[in-house]
């Protein structure tokens, strides 16, 4: 190590605090909401799962890789501050990708003759209750919405056109968010419709109408508007995804672009942070207190989730005039990221020497192949991140399905966030009462019960009493993963087989889940999707339990009679590898295990 300035414990861990809170209020404004932001940009689930894969994809590989670079040549603050300078580039060019409806309609903003409008992707079959006044006489044309332009009717790029889908009066002057017909005076009749929630207000009178939906569903179709089980249906008799490149290609085009560059700049910054920060502190013996780091980030995501949650419902309207609703969503990601850069200028950063080759990684990959143990807990990471993801993706969309407004959605991010944090003092008891197994075993069943009761969901509340259970299906169950790894790793491989498994393991089981996801959405249901994910879970959990006895078990080290022969040793000259006892034993022991 080379000549530093005055080591200050106190001030580096302070600077470490706030960088964490702020990047955790940061990733708040964004990640939670980022799949309902692509839904509203008309894109339907295949395409935001492959958006959304390809995102987990990135950080699984380009993160590790980039943490690597910074080390080998010493780049480590420049990363830092080029990756938040670039990320409030990249989240901006999500503003600008077009919708592919460029007339949503009417937003909210104005008090009377307002219509709540959310563009879901197209190819929206529903029954809606239509009530239309006497069509007027020939020689009279009829009105339209007050400061409304004529649009004409068009099918909306997706559909499927049918029986009674034409363009006609008194809706030819509706905004081309609308799309349908009636037959007769005061009919119900089958309407095309593009918002996810609609409401015309006007006062009924010669021409008027009034479109009453009071929740309109995901994806195509159904029979009945009301039945929640109809919620994210994407049936085919109904009506269907129109996948082709014509009404896609630019949205879908521009929007992977900026996923892409976006990730490309964000990803390698947490882990990049928390290397510099345990080599920090690791150089003075203080790695201790660098498990004390972690709460700052729940907290700064449960502020910020319901913060910008506040926030959108207030600005939107006054920011943004056309185009989807959510882009305070990246205006504040963009603002919080430019505080971010200015405290990373004072984040702690270790000055090395010259960088000598390692290759703690390979012997990590090396670990998990020849250990069954490890191989079974790698397993088990992927398919957490495979069933997470299905809920980070498309949970949202079943709680807009059912009215929920992005507050409550916000509040049960939080909700989870903070139930982690009450319950983390029981951490060392609830591990050491039920096992590290049997803590993995109880985070599985929570998290296929959460799945299993998402499926269900009959109400915007109702997700609320779940989302309690994240306490235990990510905080406990990550702990015990965590645990499992430090008892059965080497020394000098705990923190590269830990990043191995929350990056590559997790994050492909995230990129899978999403690729696959988004497509079963679309041909069943995102409740089917939930029961899928929940058997799969349920099955692994007890093929896990089942072959836990049966493998190999380490044999435990027998530290008294190390002491003992520790103790008979008179001989204070032998120096040298001889002294580290402990360290010896413990590799021959592994050794003998493996052999």
């Amino acid at each position: 190590m080379s000549a530093n300035p005055q080591w200050d414990i106190s001030r580096a861990l302070g600077v470490a605090r706030f960088f964490h809170l702020v990047c955790g209020v940061r990733d708040a404004c964004v990640t939670p909401f980022l799949t309902l932001y692509l839904r509203q940009l008309g894109l339907a689930a295949p395409w935001v799962g492959i958006l959304m894969g390809t995102k987990h994809l990135i950080s699984a590989f380009w993160a590790p890789f980039c943490a690597f670079l910074a080390k080998s040549y010493q780049k480590r603050r420049v990363l830092l501050i080029g990756s938040l300078l670039g990320s409030v580039g990249a989240s901006l060019l999500m503003v600008l990708v077009p919708p592919l409806d460029r007339d949503p309609g009417y937003r909210s903003c104005n008090g009377s003759h307002s219509v709540t409008a959310t563009v879901p992707p197209p190819g929206v079959a529903l029954t809606v209750n239509v009530t239309s006044a006497p069509e007027p006489a020939p020689n009279h044309p009829a009105p339209s919405l007050p400061a409304e332009r004529s649009t004409g009717v068009a099918p909306a790029d997706g559909f499927r056109g049918g029986p009674g889908e034409s363009g006609q009066e008194p809706f030819s002057r509706l905004p081309s968010s609308f799309v349908g017909s009636i037959q007769g005076t005061r009919t119900t009749s089958r309407v095309l419709l593009h918002p996810i929630t609609s409401r015309v207000k006007d006062t009924p009178q010669e021409g008027a109408f009034r479109v009453v939906s009071p929740a309109l569903p995901l994806l195509a179709g159904g029979m009945a508007l009301a039945s929640p089980s109809n919620q994210s249906a994407a049936e085919g008799k109904a009506g269907t995804l129109d996948l082709s490149w014509e009404g896609l290609r630019w949205t879908f085009i521009l929007s992977l672009g900026s996923v892409v560059c976006w990730e490309l700049l964000t990803s390698p910054l947490e882990q990049v942070a928390d290397d510099s920060l345990y080599e920090y502190l690791d150089f003075v013996d203080a790695t201790d207190r660098y498990r004390s780091l972690w709460i700052w980030r729940p907290l700064g995501m449960s502020a910020g989730v319901c913060g910008i949650s506040a926030l959108v419902g207030q600005l939107d309207c006054f920011l943004t005039t056309n185009g989807p609703r959510g882009a305070v969503h990246f205006y504040g990601y963009s603002l919080v990221s430019t505080l971010a850069l200015l405290v990373s200028i004072a984040f702690p950063v270790p000055v090395c020497r010259r960088w000598e080759p390692s290759y703690k990684m390979v012997k990590a990959l090396s670990l998990v192949g020849g250990d069954p143990r490890l191989i079974t807990l790698a397993l088990t990471v992927f398919l957490i991140g495979t069933a997470t993801s299905t809920v980070q993706n498309f949970l949202f969309w079943h709680m807009k399905d059912h009215e929920s407004s992005e507050l409550v959605m916000g509040f049960s991010v939080a909700l989870g966030w903070l139930g982690e944090i009450l319950l983390h003092p029981l951490k060392t008891p609830l591990l050491r009462k039920l096992s590290r197994v049997g803590t993995v075993g109880l985070g599985l069943g929570c998290l296929a019960g959460q799945l299993l009761y998402f499926s269900f969901l009959w109400s915007w509340w109702s997700v609320l009493p779940a989302q309690i259970l994240s306490a235990i299906s990510h905080g406990a169950l990550w702990w015990a993963v965590g645990a499992s790894i430090e008892h059965l790793a080497t020394p000098g491989t705990e923190r590269p087989l830990s990043a191995m498994f929350r990056s590559h393991f997790y994050g492909g089981g995230a990129s899978l889940g999403s690729f696959v996801g988004g497509f079963v959405v679309m041909r069943f249901s995102l409740a089917v999707l939930y029961r899928a994910c929940c058997v799969v879970l349920l099955l692994w959990l007890a093929l896990f339990l089942s072959i836990q006895p049966r493998l190999p078990q380490e044999r435990k080290i027998n530290y008294s009679k190390l002491l003992a022969v520790e103790a008979s040793d008179t001989s204070d000259s032998e120096q040298g590898t001889e002294r580290d006892w402990l360290v010896k034993a413990m590799r021959d022991e592994h050794s003998d295990w493996r052999g």
